[in-house]
C-alpha cells in the first residue's frame, strides 16, 4: 500500500501564505507531491496596498481583492475558508471555528496581524481601522454620508505618521477637497520615520498642498463619538471631529501569541535565517507574525515586500525538507537562509500622485504614479489576473470617454 502524501498546511492567505502556496505548487515534486492547503478567514485575497484606491473608487474590488478560487484555480492547493480556533503542535493539527480538524507534516504561519484598537480609551467604540476589505467599505460609507450631508467643513483626523496614515491623509483630503479638515496626528517628531529623505519631503510637500494639518510630538487621550483629545507637550485640547481613522501599530494574531514557542517582546515567532522556528521543526513563520533576521544577520521589517520575498525561501525550504526523490536514494535538498533585497518603497499620495525611491531611482508626481501602479500590476498574485486587470486599467481611457 502507498504511504498516505504528506500535508502542507498553509494558515493565512495573506502576501506571505498565498504567495508561499503558489510557490509550492510551481515546484518539480518527485513522486506523489504533498497535499497543499491555504486556510482563510476570508474568501478574498487583499493585495493591501492597493486598498486606499478602493475608498476612492479608482479601482473595484475584483482588482484589488480577487477571490482565492479563482488565483488557485488550476493548480493542486486546496482553500479552507475558516478561522483558525487553535494549533496542536504536538499532534501536527490545526482545528478551525467550525470544527474542521487539519493534519500536517509542515505548518506556516502566516496569519498576519490587526490593528490594535484598545490604545486610548473610545478607539474601538469610536474610531475606524483601515486594514482589511471591509475596513474600507465602512470608510468609503462614511465618507460618502458626511458629502451627502449639508456640513460646512468635515473634520477627520488620521492617527499615525507611517506609511499608513500618510497615504490615508492624502487620499481622504484630495476626495473631501475643500470641504475636508484632515489632520494627520503622529507621537514622535517626524512623520515616516523609517523611509527615505527624499520620500519623506515629497510626502510632507503632498501634506501641505493638500492642506493636511500635522500633528507632530501629539498623543491621543481619548476619542469620543464626535471629538478626540489630543496632547501636545502637556497642554490637552479637545477638538471636534465627525471621523477618526486608527493606523498606529500592529497585534499579533492571538492564536499565533499563544504558541509554546519562542517570542519576541511583540509576540512574533522568533524564526531561524531559514524562517523555520527555532525551537519546533517543521513550523515555519513568515511576515507580520515572524521575527527574522536574515543570512547576513539583519532584522528585516515586516512589510508585503518582505512577506513577498519570505514566500519564496518558505516555499523552496519546505519542498527541500520533505522526502523528495527517497525513492530513488536522493538526499533532502539544503534549505536556504533568506536573504532580504530592499527594492524601495512607494506611497500613493493622491490620485494622480506618488513617491517612489529605489535601486537609484527618485520619482515622484504622476510618472511615479504610474510607475507604482505597473510595479504593482507586476507583482498580483497569478498571471491571469495581472492579465485581466491590466487590460482593465489600459482600456478605463476609452470606455470613460464613451461612457462621457
Amino acid at each position: 500500500m502507498a504511504d498516505a502524501p504528506q500535508s502542507i498546511c498553509i494558515l493565512g492567505g495573506g502576501f506571505g501564505g498565498l504567495y508561499t502556496a503558489l510557490r509550492l505548487s510551481n515546484l518539480p515534486w518527485e513522486g506523489t507531491p504533498p497535499t497543499i492547503t491555504l486556510v482563510d478567514c476570508s474568501d478574498r485575497f487583499l493585495f493591501l496596498p492597493l486598498l486606499y484606491e478602493l475608498v476612492t473608487d479608482e479601482l473595484q474590488t475584483w482588482e484589488i481583492a480577487p477571490p482565492y478560487a479563482e488565483l488557485l484555480a488550476g493548480t493542486p492547493v486546496q482553500f479552507r475558508q475558516g478561522a483558525v480556533a487553535g494549533i496542536d503542535l504536538d499532534q501536527h493539527r490545526v482545528s478551525l471555528s467550525d470544527g474542521t480538524l487539519l493534519t500536517y507534516d509542515r505548518l506556516v504561519l502566516a496569519l498576519g496581524g490587526t490593528t490594535p484598537m484598545d490604545m486610548a480609551p473610545g478607539v474601538a467604540e469610536h474610531a475606524l481601522a483601515f486594514r482589511t476589505l471591509d475596513d474600507a467599505y465602512q470608510l468609503k460609507e462614511r465618507l460618502r454620508l458626511r458629502s451627502a450631508s449639508d456640513a460646512d467643513k468635515i473634520r477627520v483626523a488620521v492617527v499615525g505618521g507611517g506609511y499608513s496614515g500618510v497615504e490615508l491623509a492624502c487620499k481622504v483630503a484630495e476626495h473631501l477637497g475643500d470641504r475636508g479638515r484632515v489632520r494627520l496626528i503622529e507621537r514622535t517628531d517626524t512623520i515616516l520615520r523609517t523611509s527615505p529623505e527624499y520620500n519623506r519631503e515629497v510626502a510632507q510637500k503632498a501634506l501641505s498642498d493638500l492642506g493636511v494639518w500635522v500633528d507632530l510630538e501629539t498623543a491621543v487621550d481619548s476619542v469620543t463619538a464626535d471629538t478626540i483629545s489630543l496632547t501636545y507637550r502637556e497642554q490637552t485640547d479637545i477638538l471636534p471631529v465627525e471621523l477618526v481613522l486608527w493606523t498606529v501599530g500592529t497585534k499579533v494574531n492571538e492564536v499565533v501569541a499563544n504558541l509554546p514557542l519562542k517570542h519576541n517582546d511583540r509576540q512574533q515567532i522568533v524564526v531561524q535565517p531559514t524562517l523555520e522556528s527555532v525551537d519546533r521543526p517543521g513550523v515555519y513563520a513568515l511576515g507580520d507574525v515572524a521575527d527574522c533576521r536574515d543570512a547576513e544577520g539583519q532584522q528585516v521589517p515586516a512589510t508585503a515586500q518582505v512577506a513577498l520575498q519570505q514566500a519564496d525561501f518558505v516555499g523552496w525550504n519546505i519542498w527541500a525538507s520533505l522526502s523528495v526523490g527517497e525513492a530513488s536514494g536522493a538526499k533532502h535538498r539544503p534549505q536556504m537562509p533568506f536573504r532580504y533585497q530592499h527594492l524601495g518603497e512607494m506611497m500613493t499620495l493622491g490620485t494622480s500622485r506618488a513617491t517612489l525611491t529605489g535601486l537609484g531611482v527618485q520619482l515622484d508626481g504622476e510618472l511615479a504614479h504610474m510607475a507604482r501602479r505597473l510595479i504593482y500590476l507586476y507583482r498580483l498574485p497569478t498571471f491571469d489576473h495581472q492579465v485581466r486587470v491590466g487590460i482593465n486599467w489600459m482600456t478605463k481611457p476609452l470606455r470613460d470617454l464613451l461612457s462621457a
